[in-house]
């Protein structure tokens, strides 16, 4: 194993293998997996947030807090532990992040007020940008004639475990209670530690270790350099501000409407649907048509409100913009990446990783006013929000040059 520079940065960046026997399907299946666990983490509390009110003496406004305080883990998470892949033992560091889950899991399945849980939940996100290292090592460890493959399926982990961690966790809710999400999840991520630290290749050493701060500045240094990445960056972070809008705040008109936990995790099996209807996006980008494909999926995002307001009269409608919504919000997050990596291929993980922090901040803006605005206003109001957003990002990819 060598170490190679590339031409825009001095970090040095560990050579793949030429070769994969390690990474059977077997094991391939297990990154997916624990990606899919990783990430459930830092979404499995949006169907809870009334029950945790609830049980905490938590005002409505202020409970929105509980997923704003998850997703700024999980940007602190991109900026300073990511980075460290490049430089420690991968193995040792992912499984390190899985027990310091585990513990975190438990704090918030235990706690006893909003102080403690939101603690809990900053230290969730923060070690669910594990996601991201399993991710990079997926593809490190891959022959080159299979890294797409392979990448792709331990991604595809990550998109079930975000759309699936609602429906399961509202329905381990409806049968004991919030409290037992948190720690089915310590088990369930403890027992994978265990397992990955039996069966997992052993982490190739690097022949040189580039110092902390260097990789730290290498990441920041793209938001100058990348043009790309500030561009695709800016749709991100205004698409995933529309999204966590809907997801964080929809659980509250349905309690409303006296729906269980279940019958609301139920929503995310239509976003399921238009995530799988976003399949072809990357194919899209690869003929050339991904700006046109941007501009299209931007426009049906910002129209899907229009059914989606209607969710306190017509289930069906909401049904039908949520659909909408995932399908053109994943369209343009499987078109941004694609664009993103075609810029800078010997740069990708640190790309996507920078990336990212648009895609949490977005998330955790979204989350925080949606759940104010419906404290003052009610579901209309953050419907004109989401709406409005949407339109800010057709706006601003009509105003841009084609790329």
């Amino acid at each position: 194993m060598h170490c190679k520079a590339d031409k825009h940065s001095d970090v040095a960046i560990q050579a793949p293998v030429a070769d994969d026997p390690v990474l059977s399907p077997w094991i391939t299946f297990l990154f997916s997996l624990t990606c899919a666990l990783a990430v459930a983490n830092v979404y499995s509390a949006q169907p809870l947030l009334e029950s945790m009110a609830t049980s905490l003496n938590a005002e409505p406004g202020i409970i929105g807090s509980v997923v704003t305080l998850t997703q700024a883990g999980y940007v602190a998470g991109l900026l300073f532990l990511v980075p460290l892949g490049d430089r420690v033992n991968r193995k040792t560091l992912i499984i390190t992040q899985l027990l310091l889950s585990v513990l975190a899991l438990i704090m918030a399945g235990l706690s006893q007020n909003l102080a403690i849980l939101l603690c809990a939940m900053l230290l969730i996100g923060l070690m669910a940008v594990v996601v991201q290292l399993m991710v990079a090592w997926a593809a490190i460890l891959a022959a080159p004639h299979r890294r797409g493959e392979v990448v792709g399926k331990v991604t595809s982990g990550i998109v079930m475990g975000i759309l699936l961690a609602r429906l399961i966790s509202g329905a381990i809710a409806d049968l004991a209670g919030w409290r037992a999400v948190y720690l089915i999840a310590a088990c369930l991520i403890l027992l994978i530690a265990l397992v990955l630290a039996k069966v997992m290749p052993a982490s190739a050493p690097q022949v040189k270790k580039p110092p902390y701060l260097s990789l730290l500045l290498s990441v920041f240094r793209l938001y100058l350099t990348e043009p790309q990445l500030r561009k695709r960056g800016a749709f991100a972070l205004l698409i995933f501000a529309a999204f966590s809008m809907l997801w964080t705040t929809m659980v509250l008109p349905l309690s409303a409407m006296s729906l269980s936990h279940t019958q609301i995790g139920m929503f995310g099996l239509a976003g399921i649907a238009g995530a799988l209807a976003a399949s072809k996006a990357g194919l899209w980008a690869d003929r050339g048509k991904g700006q046109r494909a941007t501009g299209l999926a931007l426009a049906l995002l910002t129209l899907s409100w229009l059914p989606i307001a209607c969710a306190e009269t017509s289930l069906l409608w909401l049904i039908v913009g949520v659909i909408a919504l995932d399908f053109a919000v994943q369209t343009v997050h499987v078109i941004n990446q694609s664009m993103i990596i075609a810029a800078r291929p010997f740069e990708a993980s640190r790309l996507v990783g920078a990336y990212m922090c648009f895609y949490s901040v977005g998330s955790a803006l979204g989350a925080l006013v949606a759940t104010q605005l419906y404290a003052l206003w009610g579901w209309q109001s953050v419907c004109f929000a989401g709406a409005f957003v949407s339109a800010c990002a057709f706006i601003l990819w009509a105003g841009l040059p084609e790329s």
